[in-house]
């Protein structure tokens, strides 16, 4: 009837008014819609029901560092594909499409910086690379870091997200475990500090080996951490499995983690951490 009347007088139908793509986003725990310049300014934490959503290394080094310190290194290092692995496309082609899509080179940013005025080495990986998978390359970075943390006597700290072993590098992904975990133990050999912050998700290899090794190992609220996955476990041990049991919470709970904190306070944390340590090594 509307229509008809707008016929009969002329009246021309408005075009109804899009809503421009990106400045939007929904809460996939509260289903929130929120302005993106304000999760941005949340350190993209949900002020409804505090969600932490995935964000990416460079948003890490914002949250962390101190400002003006940060000094990326081995940016460079990439992978090769010596098993000449294809699945559903060659490894190459899946390897330079990650690099295209998130202008990394490989699933960590490696890099010495200071956090409330103490100098770290630092590894942050990145779950939109391939999964955050562990390869070679993520292997080789954070080793050369801890290299770093021991000749210039900084802190460690290694941020996870990730899906486990590259798939597509076979036993040489899996080499990456022990190399990362004998490195750690020579750091600590040294007296340093080394700090993990758990973020969602990190499985796999990885939690196998370098997440679980830290002196301090820190959670995000919410974080999925494990080895195997639910259905696999639930398979295997034929029962059914508590709610939420690789979450976080629980975690801590079980005395797997020794904390979780909030992103946005995250950077006061880790100082205040860095600052316990270095004082008692001073003694």
């Amino acid at each position: 009837m509307d229509w008809f009347k707008r016929r009969q007088t002329g009246v021309k139908p408005q075009k109804k008014k899009e809503m421009p793509d990106g400045l939007w986003e929904k809460c996939p725990s509260c289903s929130e819609i929120i302005y993106k310049s304000e999760l941005e300014k949340s350190s993209w934490v949900c002020s409804n029901c505090e969600h932490h959503f995935r964000i990416k290394s460079d948003e890490y080094v914002q949250i962390l560092t101190d400002e003006n310190s940060w000094e990326e290194f081995n940016a460079h290092i990439k992978s090769v594909d010596p098993l000449e692995f294809k699945d559903s496309k060659p490894y190459p082609e899946r390897y330079k499409a990650a690099i295209e899509k998130t202008g990394k080179n490989d699933a960590v940013t490696t890099g010495r910086a200071t956090i409330g005025g103490t100098p770290v080495s630092l590894a942050i990986m990145d779950f939109s690379f391939i999964g955050g998978s562990m390869g070679s390359v993520v292997g080789e970075k954070i080793s050369r870091a801890i290299d770093v943390a021991i000749e210039e006597r900084r802190g460690m700290i290694i941020i996870t997200a990730s899906g486990g072993a590259r798939m597509m590098e076979g036993a040489l992904s899996l080499m990456q475990m022990a190399k990362t975990s004998a490195k750690l133990a020579r750091l600590s050999d040294h007296g340093l500090p080394y700090i993990t912050i758990i973020t969602d998700p990190t499985t796999g290899g990885v939690t196998a080996s370098y997440a679980m090794l830290g002196d301090v190992i820190i959670a995000e609220p919410g974080a999925l951490i494990g080895f195997a996955g639910q259905r696999v476990i639930k398979q295997t041990i034929g029962q059914d499995l508590p709610e939420g049991f690789q979450r976080s919470k629980f975690l801590k709970e079980h005395g797997f983690v020794d904390c979780i904190v909030s992103r946005n306070d995250l950077n006061a944390e880790v100082s205040k951490l860095m600052k316990f340590f270095f004082h008692q090594n001073s003694k």
